[in-house]
């Protein structure tokens, strides 16, 4: 059965996770609070700031940044995009 929650990020019911995305009480937070949809928004806005930004996952600095940018993509109402982005033409 899928699992229904009121989702912070777009405002309305959806399907929710399936699982945590990672162990601690901020996974345990998205997962309580944040759709499926929410969260694929956001791993492709990770996605753009890890390349836009040239990040590594394996640099502390790096996952502190993204801790930052996810907090505020999902529950604070904003987020900016990487500073020198351009967007693909079609």
């Amino acid at each position: 059965m899928t699992r229904m929650i009121k989702c912070v990020k777009l405002g309305v019911d959806a399907e929710g996770l399936d699982t945590p995305p990672f162990p601690g009480a901020n996974g345990q937070r998205i997962f309580d609070h944040v759709s499926k949809q929410a969260w694929k928004d956001w791993l492709a806005m990770q996605t753009m700031i890890i390349n836009e930004q040239r990040l590594s996952s394996f640099d502390p600095a790096a996952k502190k940044i993204l801790e930052t940018e996810r907090e505020k993509f999902l529950f604070a109402g904003g987020f900016e995009l990487p500073e020198g982005y351009v967007p693909k033409k079609d």
